[in-house]
């Protein structure tokens, strides 16, 4: 995404302006936009576009973040809507586990903002060219690779759409569709199967 947005190598991205307001982390760890040639705004009035890095804060022009409650980031993306501001969604995940809770992900803010009319550029899983990226960074082939994670929809669903086998951690976010309890239940074929037909995203493992 850095280098999409640095480089402006699409055209959406050129016409894209330099000032955003950045939806970024405040416990998980701010991101750095160092070296991007971005200007951060605080306010609805000066943004050309949103960069969603996170669901925690604001970042500030100073480089520092302001933490931010959810549901006030939700009311800032309403504003933005009203003026046609379109998003980057850096990190397309809706939610993700920690210490077995589901934290919201900038996806989730990303699709809501689709539901308020806004335009978004989705940046990352599914999409296949993260996949080929890292491949060609990593010098090989699709035969050569196995992806593994725990979203059906993101995870899964993007090695299919790559070509690439994948493995499906079932103890993650669909632990609780799956019927799983606490660490070391097991998912049973049948409930994976049904699963992953719901998603239309379908693992090798």
């Amino acid at each position: 995404m850095a280098f999409t947005v640095n480089r402006r190598n699409e055209a959406w991205f050129a016409a894209l302006g330099r000032s955003c307001i950045h939806m970024t982390w405040n416990d998980r760890g701010a991101i750095s936009l160092e070296g991007l040639g971005l200007h951060v705004v605080e306010n609805v009035e000066e943004a050309e576009f949103i960069l969603a890095h996170g669901t925690e804060a604001l970042g500030l022009s100073s480089g520092t973040v302001l933490p931010v409650k959810l549901e006030d980031l939700e009311k800032m993306l309403e504003q933005c809507a009203a003026k046609n501001i379109p998003m980057v969604v850096a990190n397309p995940d809706f939610v993700t586990v920690e210490a077995r809770a589901l934290r919201v992900m900038p996806g989730t803010l990303a699709a809501k903002y689709e539901k308020l009319g806004g335009e978004v550029k989705w940046m990352g899983k599914p999409d296949e060219k993260i996949y080929k990226s890292a491949m060609a960074m990593a010098g090989v082939d699709a035969s050569d690779c196995i992806a593994v994670g725990d979203s059906l929809h993101h995870d899964i669903k993007g090695a299919n759409i790559a070509g690439i086998q994948s493995t499906f951690i079932t103890g993650g976010i669909h632990a609780t569709e799956l019927g799983l309890g606490k660490f070391g239940d097991v998912a049973d074929s049948s409930s994976v199967q049904a699963l992953a037909l719901e998603y239309n995203a379908y693992p090798s493992y």
